[in-house]
C-alpha cells in the first residue's frame, strides 16, 4: 500500500516461456526508465538492456521514457527487440500457407 509520498506501479517482462510482473512502492516523481531500473529484473533476466530498452505503459510504447513520471497504478512494460518485422513474418506465413494449399 502505497503513502502520500509514495505510488504503487506495476514492472512486467515477458519471454515466449516465462513472465515476471512485479509490483513495487515508489516514490512519487519515478521516471519509467527509474522504476524498470528498481524493479531489477535485468538480474532474473540478464538479456536486458535496462539503460536501452524500448519501454511503454500500458502497451503504448515511450519515446522518453527517462522523463515520463509515473502515476498511481501504472504498469510499465519492457519491451523486447523483435526477432523478425511484422509484415514480414505476415508475407511468410502466407507463403507457407500458399504452399500447404498447393500441396493439396
Amino acid at each position: 500500500m502505497a503513502n502520500a509520498d509514495t505510488i504503487t506501479v506495476e514492472v512486467v517482462y515477458g519471454l515466449p516461456q516465462e513472465q515476471a510482473l512485479l509490483q513495487l512502492a515508489v516514490p512519487a516523481g519515478t521516471t519509467v526508465r527509474e522504476a524498470a531500473r528498481l524493479s531489477r529484473l535485468a538480474e532474473r533476466f540478464p538479456e536486458i538492456d535496462i539503460e536501452h530498452a524500448p519501454l511503454g505503459i500500458f502497451g503504448k510504447l515511450l519515446k522518453a521514457p527517462e522523463t515520463q513520471p509515473l502515476r498511481e497504478g501504472d504498469r510499465v512494460e519492457i519491451y523486447r527487440p523483435l526477432l523478425i518485422d511484422p509484415k514480414e513474418a505476415r508475407r511468410l506465413r502466407a507463403l507457407r500457407a500458399k504452399a500447404k494449399r498447393a500441396a493439396t
